[in-house]
């Protein structure tokens, strides 16, 4: 059985990590051997922010939450958003109660059987395809750009003169002879 247990001191976590099958040996009000202790400051002190996969432990997957930015919302689909039956056509209630059921039942199962299909390899190759772009991301494109920028930098030099010198005072000028006009709408 694993438990944490709080200690007296408020800086101290002990958690102790018991076979269940000992549950018996400690009955005689024996405190169990602490098997690792974490001082709760460090953890309090930290004034960086962590997402919650971060604060999750490994051993414990976040199950519950399994799209928290809400990226999949439009596959919330029930019987009712699928099919409706106006008041005028009915079929009968027992037909309409067994349609429900299968269809919802036939929804996760069949979710269920290609995802265990599907997930794993496609994570797998979600998950390299995804290093092989940061890898060349932060290996080619990255250096490459701040080479280039580097080389180029009397190219920005000069084409900021050139703006300056010639593209703004032309646009200037052509400002200041179209801000006399001015257009007045009337309805008739």
């Amino acid at each position: 059985m694993n438990t944490m247990i709080k200690g007296d001191d408020s800086n101290e976590v002990e958690i102790d990590l018991e076979d269940s099958s000992d549950s018996d040996e400690f009955d005689n009000e024996e405190e169990p051997e602490t098997l690792w202790r974490a001082d709760r400051s460090v953890e309090e002190d930290e004034d960086i922010h962590t997402s919650t996969l971060v604060e999750i432990s490994d051993t414990k997957p976040l199950i519950n939450v399994r799209d928290p930015r809400g990226i999949n919302d439009c596959l919330k689909v029930t019987f009712e958003d699928v099919i409706a039956e106006p008041v005028s056509v009915r079929s009968g209630d027992r037909v309409w109660f067994w349609s429900n059921a299968l269809f919802e039942v036939s929804r996760i199962w069949i979710y269920r059987i290609v995802s265990v299909l599907l997930a794993i390899p496609i994570s797998i190759i979600s998950g390299l395809l995804f290093a092989i772009l940061s890898c060349f991301h932060i290996w080619f494109v990255g250096p490459c750009s701040h080479c280039i920028l580097i080389g180029a930098r009397w190219l920005q030099s000069l084409w900021s003169i050139v703006l300056g010198i010639i593209v703004r005072p032309f646009l200037t000028s052509a400002g200041r002879c179209c801000g006399g006009f001015s257009i007045h709408l009337a309805k008739e």
